[in-house]
């Protein structure tokens, strides 16, 4: 399956896979794709352990790193973080939302000293690396890798990546959801654009990716677009393509597989889950971000809540706790399970079995030559 983007990076199949997991990772690079490594949950150290592995098990073949690097996030987190790292970023979240997660998880049975160890543990989540500080750290630990691309979302790359990425030989790739935004992200210097509709899980925006794809495609022109948002089936692949993308970019489908990091109470509630079962919430990062619905997203959307914080804070109330209630879940705690959940898109409802990642990737290819023979029987007269 040859197209501009699979001769650019060497790979046999124009599918890139958006994962935290570096099994997933791994394993799409193997079976012919491009495995991406979501970075945002790492420090530098564990990034620098999560690469070696990679290099070790991949053979030389091509892989990217994605780095969080938001065009904006909320001042003080950047001035505390820049003066005194994340103690001073805990100190900036209000007492009222450590209260109404206090609240929360009694309400839901949750053990408080569970949620006093979650509030100790958010200087170790990912609010951190969400600065400009904490980015450019991770830029530097992943372009000491041999990485083939460095992704960059929620905002145009800033220079110092463009420019290090560049004397290293690294394409640079960035998300958008709008064609103002790939325009900008253009005009900053990436090599490869990401065109996520918003079905996708994660950061979106509010355009469907069948509508987004082809504005963003003619409004980059020559440079290539990889579709993303509500991708997982070789049908989907093949509809991409005819839009005028040069391959896929593909994130919840591997929240199933057997290698997934997702949690297992979160990966039992997918499975069950209809495309209906998300929502767009800014309850986990303080962006929109598209999820499972949970008591987690009612509750923080809810006419109680002081409302989500901006991002990093809201990450640092949130990620914490999060670990501590898929803890409570795995042992059978009703309440915790009710909270539980994690980012996908609305493809969930086609996600309703577990199976290896290289698996998943074998039956796209099986499902985009049935899509392409159905198409060759269509004739215009």
């Amino acid at each position: 399956m040859r197209t501009e983007i699979s001769e650019m990076f060497g790979i046999d199949l124009p599918l890139f896979a958006f994962s935290h997991c570096r099994d997933v990772v791994a394993a799409v690079t193997n079976a012919g794709g491009l495995g991406v490594l979501g970075a945002v949950a790492y420090s530098p150290q564990r990034l620098e352990e999560e690469l070696r592995w990679i290099d070790d098990h991949v053979g030389g073949r091509p892989y990217g790193v994605d780095v969080l690097v938001p065009g904006k996030i909320d001042a003080s987190a950047e001035e505390a973080a820049a003066g005194g790292g994340l103690g001073r970023m805990l100190a900036a979240v209000p007492q009222e939302h450590w209260d109404f997660l206090g609240g929360l998880l009694e309400r839901y049975g949750v053990p408080l000293p569970d949620f006093e160890r979650a509030r100790a543990s958010a200087e170790t989540g990912a609010g951190g690396s969400v600065t400009r500080q904490g980015a450019g750290e991770l830029i530097d630990v992943a372009l000491n890798h041999p990485i083939r691309l460095i992704a960059s979302a929620l905002g145009p790359p800033p220079a110092v990546m463009v420019e290090k990425a560049r004397a290293a030989g690294v394409a640079v790739a960035a998300l958008v959801g709008t064609v103002e935004h790939a325009r900008r992200q253009v005009a900053a210097g990436v090599d490869l654009i990401v065109a996520q509709g918003g079905e996708a899980g994660g950061h979106t925006g509010e355009i469907s990716t069948m509508v987004l794809v082809p504005e963003v495609v003619d409004a980059v022109a020559p440079l290539p677009v990889l579709a993303a948002g509500g991708i997982a089936t070789g049908r989907q692949l093949a509809a991409s393509l005819a839009l005028g993308a040069a391959g896929v970019w593909c994130g919840s489908v591997w929240l199933t597989t057997e290698e997934a990091e997702t949690p297992p109470a979160v990966k039992r509630k997918m499975l069950a889950a209809t495309s209906r079962d998300t929502v767009r919430s800014r309850s986990r990062t303080g962006k929109p971000a598209r999820q499972l619905r949970s008591a987690w997203t009612d509750e923080w959307d809810g006419p109680g809540s002081p409302g989500a914080l901006p991002m990093p804070l809201q990450m640092i109330v949130a990620e914490g706790a999060m670990r501590q209630i898929g803890k409570a879940a795995e042992t059978g705690n009703e309440g915790a399970q009710a909270l539980a959940n994690y980012f996908v898109g609305q493809v969930v409802g086609q996600m309703n079995q577990v199976k290896p990642a290289r698996q998943v990737v074998y039956d796209m290819i099986e499902d985009f030559a049935a899509a392409l023979d159905r198409l060759n029987t269509i004739t215009a007269g």
